[in-house]
Formats: C-alpha cells, structure tokens, sequence
C-alpha cells in the first residue's frame, strides 16, 4: 500500500460511516518529506504532534451518547503520520459504538493510533464539564447528561416528550445534541439550552428526546425550531426559549434562538468546543 498524501482519502468524496472501522486510518510515511529536508537518519530535534478532537463522542452500554474532548500526542519519530481527514472519519465511525466506560475508549483510540502511527500514542479523554477547559458555563442551567438512561431512539420521537403536574419554571441544557448535514451527511454537534416555564417536563425524557435527533438530517436553524416546536405542542408551556450553540465549520458557528418571549435573549456565550 503506497502511503503518499496522493492516495489519501484527503480531497476524495467519502461516505461518513458512524460505525466503529479502524481501517480508516490512513498511514502518511514522515520520511519522504524529511528526505526533501536532508534528514535521512538521526532527527535533529525531539518533539510530538498534539492533535484536539472536540467533537469526539460513542454510546454508553445503554445506548446513551457520550462526548469528550481528546488530546493525541503522537510522538515525532515515529515513522508516520495520521491523514487528518482519515483521522476525522476514524473518530466520526465511533459515533453508533457501544463502550462500556471511558477507559475502554482511550484503550481503542491508543491500540488503533499507536497501529498506524508506528509508535506509541497517548490519549487523554476529558469530559466537558471539566472546569480547566471550559470557556463559558451554561450559567445556572442544570445539565441533564448525567442522568443514568437508557436510549433505544436516534431519529426525532416528539411522542417522548411528556409532563407532571407540577408548576415550575426552569433552565437545562445538554451537550448531547448532534444532527447531520442534510447535503454532505457531516455530524453537526451542539449544546441545546432550554428556558420554560410551565408544568415540569420529564428529564429523562427530554434528554431522549434531544439524543433522538443524532440520525436526523436537516439544518441548523430547521433543527431547532422542530425542537422548539414539539416542545411547546407537546408539553404547552407557558413560555420558552430553545437555543443551539453548534461547533463551527469553515471558521462559521451558527447558533439559532427561538422563544416565545420577543425581547428575551441568550445567555450562554461561547463553549468549549467551539
């Protein structure tokens, strides 16, 4: 197997698989352009390539999404490199794949990389709600993903959506929300931030709700009114706000806000993994 950059998936129209497939990874020899550079033998520095995955997420044994910021230290001798596109497809096949805990994941993601790279890689998972790398929190929102569900749903159920009795008024957000690009089928990842007040809307499920839109395919600001939509159809607030702060692509993030209220607006501002 030739592995140059020319038979590389870079620039190649490919499908985005989101079942686990190792072989996606595709190997790029360092030395032939270190020959160009006069190092044929004993490298002339120490050092490691740092790679950041923000958008890095699998299911939990119940089916439940999971998402982590990943750090990849690839050390400098070893005698490949990762095409970086094959790298994104590789983590993309590990969306629908069920591990057990994020140890198994990190185990994974070393054996693959440290395969292909030739030499040991490190990897170091590490949970949004992290205080060191966070850069805005969700104020006083009270997040919903650690709550213990189980998930069998992955394209849009308004039927999950449900209510008691009691009168409340409230603010939650999860980081589990991803759709698909409804032209080239790319994950979209958010965190959706919901403000109502009204009878109290079932947490579990309103977070399978949310994680229900991680097959579906359609835009930005689509996604978001639907979710709006079915929340004020099927739970009857008295007011609500929905909104999205999605990763950007192209250097672009678009973050769509619906409410009920004309002069409300946002609260959250940027996060980690945008």
């Amino acid at each position: 197997m030739a592995h140059s950059i020319i038979s590389s998936p870079l620039g190649q129209k490919t499908a985005y698989v989101s079942s686990y497939d190792p072989s996606l990874l595709f190997p790029i020899a360092r030395q032939e352009s270190r020959a160009f550079l006069g190092v044929i033998d004993a490298l002339p520095f120490y050092g490691v390539d740092i790679w950041t995955a923000y958008e890095l997420s699998w299911l939990n044994s119940m089916g439940k999404p999971q998402v982590a910021v990943a750090e990849f230290t690839i050390p400098c001798d070893s005698p490949f490199i990762i095409e970086s596109k094959s790298f994104k497809l590789y983590l993309n096949s590990l969306n629908q794949t069920q591990f057990n805990s994020f140890s198994d994941v990190a185990r994974c993601l070393v054996n693959d990389l440290s395969a292909v790279a030739g030499a040991a890689v490190d990897v170091n998972l590490q949970s949004l709600q992290e205080s060191s790398l966070m850069i805005s929190r969700a104020d006083e929102s009270v997040c919903l993903d650690e709550l213990n569900i189980a998930v069998t749903v992955y394209h849009p159920e308004p039927s999950l959506l449900t209510v008691g009795n009691e009168q409340v008024s409230e603010k939650l957000c999860s980081h589990l929300l991803k759709t698909n690009c409804p032209v080239t089928g790319q994950p979209d990842w958010a965190s959706v931030f919901i403000e109502y007040k009204g009878q109290k809307i079932n947490h579990d499920n309103l977070l399978r709700y949310i994680i229900s839109f991680r097959e579906h395919q359609d835009f930005h600001e689509h996604c978001v009114e639907r979710i709006f939509i079915d929340i004020l159809q099927r739970c009857e607030p008295t007011e609500l706000s929905v909104y999205a702060r999605y990763t950007r692509r192209g250097g672009l993030d678009i973050n769509p806000f619906r409410s009920t209220v004309s002069i409300a607006e946002p609260t959250s501002g940027r996060l980690l993994r945008q």
